[in-house]
């Protein structure tokens, strides 16, 4: 197994794993659109669903939890 395919393998995002700059801010335009397409009633169901969906996707439990508490800080 060559280097680049170890890093793959590893929970760290890696450079090429993370967001440009341009692309959060495509991901937050869509994620606003998509907010006030719920609505305020079903606001916060849409953002759990979203977040389950990530989570899975991720794949790892400790990694989820970890990203909450990042999240949690300075609101």
């Amino acid at each position: 197994m060559n280097p680049t395919q170890t890093t793959a393998m590893t929970s760290e995002p890696t450079p090429s794993d993370t967001l440009s700059l341009p692309g959060l801010e495509d991901v937050y335009d869509a994620l606003a659109s998509a907010i006030d397409q719920a609505g305020p009633d079903k606001a916060e169901l849409f953002l759990v669903k979203l977040a389950l969906l990530n989570a899975q996707q991720l794949g790892s439990a400790s990694l989820v939890r970890e990203h909450i508490a990042v999240a949690l800080k300075d609101l």
